[in-house]
């Protein structure tokens, strides 16, 4: 029990120290972001037919068997900015390290854009991230899925579409991280 006790107590404060370290919390600009997201192939289609797009420059993430991620981020409609989100992750299983990334969320239609917008949404079980790195992982939702994406070109290019009105996509910006973990990502919301 002790063992656990520390185990636990050292993974809050790397969790903590990961979290408020100038890498994660250096943001980048929004549009920095959005324009990188906008120069990979598997992004423009949504660009050019989405309804809207949160997008999360820098969002930090760590654990040792209990992890924890934040990041906060812009909502868009139509390409105006229409309010202020944050990330807040929490997982716990079989994890080590520490990592940073940026995200963007896909709104195909008001229904979704309005249901993440509600005030406070969370990610269910069909929640799936695409990354757009090669060799980077993204897991989104409670059950943990991923999805993993090769060099454009290749013959295993990552590809996504909305699920329940929603497409996901991450850029790793640094950090190793290895996780098999049990996690769901929840936002808040605050019009602008």
């Amino acid at each position: 029990m002790h063992k656990y006790l520390s185990t636990l107590i050292l993974s809050c404060c790397v969790a903590l120290g990961l979290l408020t370290s100038p890498m994660t919390l250096a943001a980048d600009s929004y549009s920095e972001a959005i324009a990188n997201f906008k120069k990979a192939p598997d992004t423009q289609k949504f660009f050019n037919s989405a309804y809207g797009y949160a997008i999360f420059p820098t969002v930090g993430k760590g654990g040792i068997g209990i992890g924890a991620a934040y990041g906060k981020g812009r909502v868009y409609k139509g390409g105006a900015h229409t309010g202020d989100s944050s990330l807040t992750q929490l997982s716990i299983g079989f994890q080590l390290g520490g990592q940073a990334y940026s995200e963007i969320i896909f709104f195909k239609d008001a229904k979704a854009y309005q249901e993440f917008t509600s005030g406070s949404f969370e990610f269910g079980a069909t929640a799936s991230a695409v990354a757009i790195n090669v060799g980077a992982n993204a897991q989104v939702g409670t059950t943990g899925n991923s999805a993993g994406a090769g060099k454009s070109g290749s013959n295993k290019a990552a590809s996504a579409a909305y699920i329940n009105g929603m497409a996901i996509f991450t850029a790793a910006k640094g950090g190793l991280m290895y996780e098999a973990a049990l996690a769901g990502q929840s936002f808040t919301f605050e019009p602008k």
